[in-house]
């Protein structure tokens, strides 16, 4: 599962709050182990989502780096070469 969160750190445009939250969602359903909680913690997965968005968005504001903005076409089309590379074997 958490192999699906990408770096949102370093973009231009910045994350987006969807991309964010997708990443949250990842994260709490990793630590959770279930991709779907029960009826009983439905309200406690879904505040941890919002939790660790929120937080997310805090530390992708606070990160300070001096390396150029990447290109998010241009790391869609590395990653996809590195999948086609893993994949053809």
């Amino acid at each position: 599962m958490c192999r699906n969160i990408r770096p949102l750190n370093n973009f231009e445009p910045p994350a987006t709050p969807d991309e964010v939250s997708a990443a949250a969602l990842q994260y709490v359903r990793k630590v959770a182990g279930t991709t779907k909680p029960s009826a009983a913690n439905q309200a406690a997965f879904d505040a941890a989502v919002a939790e660790v968005a929120h937080t997310t968005r805090h530390l992708l504001e606070a990160l300070v780096t001096t390396a150029p903005p990447k290109n998010r076409e241009d790391e869609a089309a590395k990653a996809r070469a590195r999948a086609e590379l893993r994949y053809a074997r």
